[in-house]
């Protein structure tokens, strides 16, 4: 008999976690606004089925960074702010792998973990205090800062900067 009640009260008590457990994984917001970014993937935190879905002000909220610098698709030095793409990988418990980033045309490019430092790119949603129309690279547009260190003047920080993303997948 009271092997019986044990084994309700951890039946119980294993359903209570798990609802908890559930609970975390709905831990960010709804989006109140259009959605700009979807991120895909195994993610700790979601808020959508299988994803996580972030509009304007749910990516202000993690932080805006600015980045004054010069690019190979401008004219002059240009400020851009957005949140870190660290910031982005915290708040979803992101630690490793790939990053796919694919823009509104379905143009894919993968960006290694390595690039997810807090002085790497950014998820720009301005352009000299402006937020940028999908006619000027938005409404986001991975940025690195080009003029601040020699690594990321590469071609290969070039293909990786791609504009119009609207959503991240997260590979193993």
């Amino acid at each position: 008999m009271l092997g019986k009640r044990i084994v309700g009260i951890v039946r119980i008590f294993l359903a209570i976690v798990a609802m908890g457990t559930a609970g975390y994984a709905q831990d960010l917001p709804q989006p109140e606004g259009p959605v700009l970014l979807t991120v895909l993937g195994d993610l700790a935190v979601t808020n959508a089925p299988g994803r996580a879905e972030f509009d304007r002000k749910m990516l202000e909220d993690l932080g805006m960074r600015e980045i004054e610098t010069s690019t190979i698709w401008t004219e002059g030095t240009q400020v851009f702010a957005g949140p870190p793409l660290k910031a982005v990988a915290d708040r979803l418990g992101i630690e490793e792998g790939t990053i796919r980033a694919v823009a509104i045309n379905d143009y894919a490019i993968e960006l290694p973990f390595s690039d997810v430092t807090e002085d790497a790119a950014i998820l720009a949603l301005d352009r000299n205090g402006e937020p940028m129309s999908i006619r000027e690279k938005g409404p986001l547009w991975i940025i690195f800062p080009y003029d601040s260190d020699q690594r990321f003047r590469a071609e290969t920080y070039h293909a990786r900067s791609i504009w119009q993303l609207d959503t991240l997948e997260v590979l193993p």
